[in-house]
């Protein structure tokens, strides 16, 4: 290389380099023209930082590992924005347990009608506890059904145990949308087995539900109606059960 040739031409090299080890690349194989696959940024006057290829790595794996939907990727406390007293006083109880934790006696229940953040609450407890270093894990829970039957099949590799295990072991599971299933006995069964293995190994869990335990209106259905008064009871212990109300903040950023 010829001795006039600068630092920065000579570092430009080093994404061309496949068969270099210990260059960082991401998924399609391509090394960052920032850090030239070190994964750390130098920033003039300032030192040293983490790349930020690095930081999207580490957030796509967060994702990959709690299985969290990609569409719930952008929600944090930070950006949710309460518009009543009873989103400050969820977003008050979601905050302090995350912090508290796990000093911590119970989970959470978020209720609520349909896009008043209780997902979005649910999401940030998880993210928070998992940049703690806690192992997290997000279930819709029509999709955890979905995934238990399709273990039945003997055309899927998958088993019931290898489906269960890792809902049943999480030290932090957030269960979205309990009781939206048609409360078959199966269902029930299979919540009871969720709900009760969870409470007797004492570990963490969040529900959200758009059940309230009031009827609102006549023939309106309740939590208790969707998964029976026993582990409607059982929750009662485990959970704090946190009531949210509020207009649909899916409906309102739609007609802004």
């Amino acid at each position: 290389m010829p001795a006039n040739t600068s630092k920065a031409a000579r570092l430009r090299v080093v994404p061309n380099l496949p068969e270099k080890e210990d260059v960082f690349r991401n998924e399609d194989g391509e090394v960052c023209e920032i850090c030239y696959g070190t994964g750390v940024e130098i920033v003039p006057g300032k030192g040293a930082r983490t790349c930020e290829c690095r930081q999207r790595d580490s957030h796509s794996s967060f994702l990959d590992r709690a299985k969290l939907p990609r569409r719930y990727a952008d929600c944090h406390f930070h950006n949710y924005k309460p518009q009543n007293p009873s989103q400050v006083n969820a977003f008050k109880f979601a905050t302090s347990l995350t912090m508290e934790y796990p000093a911590v006696d119970q989970g959470l229940i978020l209720m609520g009608t349909v896009g008043v953040g209780k997902t979005h609450l649910a999401v940030s407890i998880l993210k928070g506890l998992t940049e703690r270093g806690f192992t997290c894990l997000f279930y819709e829970f029509g999709t955890l059904l979905k995934e238990i039957q399709d273990s039945y099949n003997v055309n899927t590799k998958a088993s019931e145990l290898g489906v269960l295990a890792p809902v049943l072991n999480a030290e932090i599971l957030v269960l979205d949308e309990l009781g939206a299933s048609k409360p078959t006995d199966w269902v029930r069964d299979t919540m009871a087995h969720i709900i009760n293995s969870r409470y007797n190994d004492r570990k963490l869990t969040i529900f959200t539900t758009n059940y309230l335990d009031e009827r609102k209106r006549e023939k309106e259905e309740t939590l208790e109606d969707r998964i029976g008064v026993r582990l409607r009871s059982r929750l009662y212990e485990m959970c704090r059960t946190i009531e949210m109300s509020g207009q649909d903040f899916r409906r309102q950023n739609r007609e802004r």
